[in-house]
């Protein structure tokens, strides 16, 4: 399973365009982002929304964005223990991007307003 390793290159010499494509081509990636985007969510929020993600890829994915500085995670001192995931200011920053994507789709492919599909798109079949 290809993980998005966070960018580690000298600022200044990775086109701009591919270091933000490293960071959010990841499968998954944008519809967490689109997502999150929307507030703080538990790990079974996010499981539910994205149908027919692993439990095991949704922890890979959500810890490689919590890397990159991407989201935030937040653990709360109850019994049973709650754990929420926030995008942080870095990761809100690409809210723009998850949107400008939805418009073009919407606008130059047709696409339904609704995302609901998205996973079952994503959905790796079984074999």
């Amino acid at each position: 399973m290809g993980t998005t390793a966070p960018v580690q290159t000298a600022p200044g010499t990775v086109c701009p365009v591919l270091a933000t494509a490293q960071v959010v081509a990841g499968k998954w990636t944008l519809l967490m982002l689109r997502d999150l985007a929307e507030g703080p969510r538990r790990f079974s929020e996010l499981q539910r929304s994205l149908r027919g993600i692993s439990p095991r890829t949704l922890s890979v994915r959500l810890r490689a964005l919590e890397e990159e500085g991407i989201i935030a995670r937040r653990e709360f001192a109850e019994m049973p223990p709650r754990v929420e995931y926030r995008l942080t200011r870095k990761g809100t920053a690409l809210v723009p991007i998850v949107d400008a994507m939805r418009e073009y789709g919407r606008e130059w492919l047709g696409a339904a307003d609704s995302c609901d599909e998205a996973a079952d798109f994503l959905k790796v079949p079984e074999a």
